[in-house]
């Protein structure tokens, strides 16, 4: 049963909504400039009815993809019936069933008065991608970093050493300790909470 959406988080500029769908509770967000009222989801990931709810009620008008896997896609096809497109990085546009566009890294996302970073993270996947909303601390991490360490990487396509490059150099290296990271499963963090333990990650290995 879906998880009814929550405004996780709200400024001058922005609001946050999320709901968890799904078999493996994937969170998905919805960026929704305050100003003009239009939206970006992230991640289409299951439910694709109550995703099309929330689209419809928060005035989403596009659909971004942080990477391909199957748990993060499953509501795609139903969102482009809609009338929704649904944007990827081409490193991971394979592994979709359908889409419409490709994202590349340090692309701008305009969404209303908002504007959405795109940040290439490989490792988890070859096209995973992070998205930071600039003006304000938030950055949406997929499957990349979450509280405790990086995204796994034993699946086809994932590499330990490339996800902590992505992670040290794309994120805590761009990135102060009060961005809040909001992953695609799980609780939230911060930069600054996880950054001191990225030596330990290496040394364990996953």
């Amino acid at each position: 049963m879906s998880i009814a959406v929550d405004l996780v988080y709200q400024d001058a500029l922005v609001e946050v909504h999320q709901t968890i769908v799904g078999g493996y509770d994937n969170n998905v967000y919805v960026i929704r400039c305050r100003e003009t009222g239009e939206a970006l989801l992230i991640d289409a990931a299951d439910e694709h009815d109550h995703l099309l709810s929330i689209a419809k009620t928060l005035g989403v008008r596009s659909i971004v993809e942080t990477h391909g896997h199957h748990d993060h896609i499953q509501a795609v096809p139903a969102m482009r019936e809609a009338g929704y497109d649904v944007a990827i990085a081409p490193g991971d546009a394979q592994m979709l069933p359908s889409y419409d566009l490709t994202l590349d890294d340090d692309q701008t996302l305009l969404v209303g008065r908002l504007e959405i970073a795109t940040i290439a993270t490989p490792g988890h996947t070859p096209g995973s991608m992070c998205f930071s909303v600039r003006g304000t601390p938030l950055l949406f991490s997929g499957d990349t970093l979450f509280p405790g360490g990086p995204g796994n990487t034993t699946f086809a396509g994932g590499d330990f050493d490339t996800i902590i490059t992505s992670i040290s150099d794309r994120l805590f290296g761009a990135f102060g300790d009060n961005t809040v990271v909001l992953p695609g499963h799980g609780l939230s963090t911060t930069i600054g909470t996880e950054r001191p333990s990225l030596e330990a990650w290496i040394e364990r290995g996953w």
